[in-house]
């Protein structure tokens, strides 16, 4: 069985990019288009890691991390933010939030492949 994961971004041309290079190396992906729609698709069923964007409408990245970290069952979730915001402050707060990775776009498909591959388990 393959591992699963969240996608949340609010640029389906990413959310596809994304996709399409998890998928070829051998997972199972979820969309979602913003923070809220992210908490939504945590609906009990067993996800692996998360790959979030930091400037969404309705919920940011960083409040849905805060948000899904309340989750018992998702407290322990790897998440890598994916974003253009490389300011250390911004780093920090994702990283205080729970954050494991941070890759700042643009990025090569490979390596955000390889950033999941070290974190999921």
């Amino acid at each position: 069985m393959s591992k699963v994961i969240l996608i949340i971004d609010d640029s389906a041309s990413v959310r596809q990019l994304v996709s399409i290079a998890l998928r070829d190396a051998g997972y199972t992906v979820i969309e979602a288009c913003d923070g809220k729609d992210g908490l939504k698709q945590l609906n009990g069923q067993k996800i692996n890691l998360v790959i979030s964007d930091v400037n969404m409408p309705n919920m940011d990245g960083i409040s849905f991390v805060k948000a899904m970290k309340q989750n018992p069952s998702y407290k322990f979730m790897p998440v890598i933010m994916l974003t253009t915001e490389g300011a250390d402050g911004k780093k920090q707060e994702g990283k205080e939030a729970g954050a494991k990775a941070w890759i700042v776009k643009p990025f090569r498909p490979e390596q955000l492949v390889q950033a999941v591959s070290m974190l999921i388990v």
